[in-house]
């Protein structure tokens, strides 16, 4: 029987399928975004605001491996599923086995450099010397979760591409129920502090990247061999070319993070606050951001195999469909998140534990203003996936660049110069606006061409 006919991502509803594939995402992205969230709560409980400040300093490598786990899961879903659609089922099995190859492989490699180099590291993600020590206790131990970190991540790109998003979302959900168990049972039962922190993140995703590890030995709609396991350079280039929108995305994120810790220990210094306070209370909302912001990373990550396959089949009506439901439903949510952001930033920062007046006081100016643009800020993550998913790289990677790089870091860097402290948190907002101006020129334009 023709696969076209049979394979639902062709022929079923789109909002059926958005459902189907975009939860099961948005619940594993929101996992995998509570793993930190989780830790800072416990932390925060225990050890307190130098303990959270930590983990901020340590959050550039935790964005590493998100980075390459994307460029190497989302880059070979994509391409998977273009081939799936064009029915070239040899090329899709190459694709997926390539991208399994290389997950694994980086993470290994990430964790050795990280081993290697982790104080000098640690300074320049902006440690002060009165976190430093905490900061290589935590990064020290989660660097041992890596390789599996980025397995689960990518891995499950593969797993929802190959038709199981709900295990897909099974494999970074059990991790996380693991990492919350572990979490008070190392910190208070066994007095452990932040180390006990650290080695139950590790714990869960080892768990996590056993269970992909497993699924991928039975993979679906391909046959996986040690064959499609050897690394190709016409296979990686593919996945890293289609992987490079979603990988710059979350290394100007890195890049962003670590710019911006040191940005604000140096003109925190010069303010009221003090260099610890911004540093532990951007670490805190940034995290909170990302929660909400997964959510919409979720969506796209949905959307991906369904653009793909459709676009492969030349079905065009079904992806510019497939396109304006993400986008409006990321909107919602987006728009969902702001309103929250504003009206309830000092309940929100109290969760993590009680601190001083001025504490509270800059959360919440940090809070209101930084992420006054929440309400757009899906765009941009929906319209750079969708041209990867397309296979138009080139556009997908500009855009993926345009929010963090092109538009916060200068802005980062240039304002506080003239406003000081503030000028970070309205570095945000203005970057923000530009980027969800580009996304939708470049969306209406591609979309005016399916006619």
């Amino acid at each position: 029987m023709n696969e076209q006919k049979t394979n639902p991502l062709g022929t079923e509803k789109i909002s059926s399928l958005l459902l189907r594939f975009a939860i099961p995402s948005i619940i594993a992205m929101v996992v995998s975004a509570l793993y930190n969230m989780v830790d800072q709560f416990f932390i925060g409980r225990s050890v307190g605001m130098l303990g959270n400040a930590a983990t901020n300093v340590a959050f550039p490598l935790v964005i590493t491996c998100t980075s390459i786990a994307l460029m190497c899961g989302i880059g070979g879903a994509a391409n998977f599923n273009l081939c799936m659609g064009r029915h070239e089922k040899d090329d899709a099995a190459s694709f997926a086995g390539n991208a399994i190859t290389m997950l694994f492989s980086l993470g290994v490699i990430l964790c050795i450099v990280t081993r290697l180099f982790l104080k000098p590291m640690m300074i320049l993600f902006g440690a002060t010397s009165s976190v430093l020590n905490y900061s290589l206790t935590y990064t020290g131990i989660t660097s041992l979760g890596f390789p599996f970190l980025i397995l689960t991540t990518g891995g499950t790109n593969l797993v929802r591409a190959d038709g199981s998003p709900k295990f897909s979302m099974a494999c970074t959900l059990t991790g996380a129920i693991i990492n919350t168990i572990l979490d008070p049972t190392l910190i208070f039962g066994f007095h452990m502090g932040i180390a006990g922190a650290a080695w139950a993140t590790v714990i869960g995703q080892i768990v996590s990247g056993i269970m992909v590890i497993l699924y991928l030995r039975k993979f679906k709609t391909v046959d996986l061999t040690l064959k499609r396991l050897k690394p190709h350079p016409h296979y990686i280039g593919r996945i890293v070319s289609l992987g490079m929108a979603p990988f710059f995305n979350q290394v100007s994120m890195m890049v962003v993070q670590i710019v911006m810790n040191n940005v604000l220990i140096r003109y925190g210094a010069k303010s009221s606050y003090g260099s610890d306070i911004p540093l532990a209370c951007a670490g805190i909302i940034t995290k909170i951001n990302m929660i909400f912001f997964s959510i919409n990373i979720g969506i796209s990550q949905g959307l991906q195999p369904i653009i793909s396959y459709n676009y492969g089949a030349k079905k065009l009506d079904r992806v510019r469909e497939a396109y304006l439901k993400a986008a409006i439903s990321a909107t919602i949510i987006s728009t969902v998140s702001f309103i929250c952001f504003q009206l309830f930033p000092r309940q929100i920062i109290g969760i993590f534990g009680s601190e001083s007046e001025a504490y509270f006081r800059f959360a919440e100016k940090f809070f209101r203003i930084f992420l006054f643009c929440t309400f757009i800020n899906g765009l941009q993550p929906i319209t750079a996936n969708f041209f990867t998913a397309i296979g138009k790289a080139n556009r997908g990677i500009f855009l993926s660049l345009t929010r963090q790089v092109i538009f916060l870091l200068p802005l980062m860097i240039i304002l506080p110069i003239f406003f000081g402290i503030e000028g970070v948190m309205f570095s945000a907002p203005i970057a923000d606006g530009f980027a969800a101006i580009c996304a939708i020129t470049f969306a209406v334009h591609e979309l005016r061409s399916f006619h």
